[in-house]
């Protein structure tokens, strides 16, 4: 059984509701478990991560970059980047906005950095943009364009009313990707290539 951690900061729910999507997705895949984990409960902790294959990272946008909560986790896992502890493991990463760019990007490229930093293996979003094939833009997968991670837009309500389909249903394939190329990194290589020399 390969052990999926979903890290991830929510201020109002919404980034809380992608990641269980994202889970929910994960849980399709037979082998593959996943936890949710808030960031903040890292913080005293972060050697918990040694227990994981993959890592899914997740934070809202604010201002062009990750939470501040997210940022304190990140800097949490100094000791285990001095000492290159989680090399060879697998990451994603997500992050949601009330508007349809919201500079997400900027937010992915920088839980991007983080993960090669540790020397995680970067896993995108290879999704097809679904209304390129006729589906309405609300309903269609990957309607935002983002390959280089999940991005979601949540409009101003609560959490379970403020996403449309198409961005659940891409959440959700999301962690369905990720399970399976963890599981094929796995069958490629004979075993989880952690903690390489």
């Amino acid at each position: 059984m390969k052990k999926v951690a979903i890290i991830y900061h929510s201020a109002h729910g919404h980034t809380e509701f992608i990641a269980e999507q994202i889970l929910a997705g994960i849980a399709t895949v037979p082998s593959v478990q996943a936890d949710l984990l808030q960031a903040q409960a890292l913080l005293k902790e972060p050697d918990a991560l040694l227990e994981y294959d993959g890592f899914i990272l997740g934070s809202s946008t604010y201002f062009g970059g990750v939470s501040a909560p997210f940022k304190a986790f990140m800097d949490a896992t100094g000791p285990l980047w001095r000492h290159q502890r989680l090399r060879g493991r697998l990451a994603a990463g997500f992050s949601v906005s009330s508007l349809a760019s919201g500079d997400k990007q900027s937010t992915l490229l920088s839980l991007f950095v983080f993960a090669m930093q540790h020397g995680l293996l970067w896993v995108g979003n290879p999704v097809l943009p679904e209304q390129l094939n006729g589906v309405p833009e609300n309903e269609a997968a990957n309607r935002l364009g983002s390959w280089s991670g999940l991005m979601a837009q949540a409009e101003k309500a609560s959490p379970g009313h403020a996403f449309v389909p198409g961005d659940i249903k891409t959440a959700r394939m999301f962690g369905v990707t990720f399970a399976k190329t963890l599981l094929r990194m796995q069958d490629a290589t004979g075993h989880q290539g952690q903690e390489v020399a």
